[in-house]
């Protein structure tokens, strides 16, 4: 499935669903241990929830970031990370069963990878209307959380970045909505700029 845009969308701004949501996860800050620099306070760490929870300006209901500065505010308010990623990663990392949210993220996506995806676009899920602002950028929490730290460097040669949305309208997301794209961004793909950004890793 690497790379692959599942059915039944075309992903065209033409109201069809050109995804879904495969799990919605959240987490609160908690401590991580880190090579270097000890035990520091990390949002990382989001797990499975059932039901809907509400996605508001600056994050969804239950999940919060330890520094704002890097995750989270308006327009990193819910972090999407790709499903068809997971086959690659448990590859590349020899391990099996890797549990949804591993990432970072709140939505697991499948339909969707950083090649399809423009920034600027703008997707209905649920009752909420969210817009693509950038890809995500390695980090050294992201390494410590995995267990690998040469993760920061495996992550940027992948290109699998996923990437954050701010919150055009607030409103209710859970596991199983369908992405709807409503409005195509006019941006370069994720892809483009993650690459771009990470000096044509």
């Amino acid at each position: 499935m690497d790379g692959a845009v599942t059915e039944p969308g075309s992903g065209a701004a033409d109201g069809l669903p050109a995804g879904r949501v495969v799990s919605l996860n959240v987490g609160v800050p908690q401590p991580l241990m880190t090579p270097g620099k000890g035990e520091v306070l990390s949002g990382i760490v989001k797990v499975p929830v059932t039901g809907r929870r509400r996605v508001v300006r600056h994050n969804v209901d239950g999940d919060g970031q330890a520094d704002p500065r890097v995750h989270g505010g308006e327009m990193k308010a819910v972090y999407a990370y790709p499903y068809e990623h997971y086959g690659f990663w448990s590859r590349e990392l020899a391990r099996q069963g890797l549990p949804m949210g591993l990432f970072g993220e709140n939505l697991t996506t499948e339909g969707l990878v950083e090649a399809d995806v423009r920034i600027g676009d703008r997707f209905g899920i649920g009752t909420a209307l969210l817009e693509v602002t950038q890809p995500r950028q390695p980090c050294f929490k992201l390494a410590a959380h995995i267990g690998r730290p040469d993760f920061p460097k495996l992550f940027a040669r992948s290109g699998r970045s996923g990437w954050y949305l701010r919150v055009v309208e607030e409103g209710e997301i859970g596991a199983g909505d369908w992405i709807v794209r409503e409005v195509a961004g006019a941006g370069p793909t994720v892809l483009e700029l993650f690459r771009e950004t990470m000096g044509g890793e």
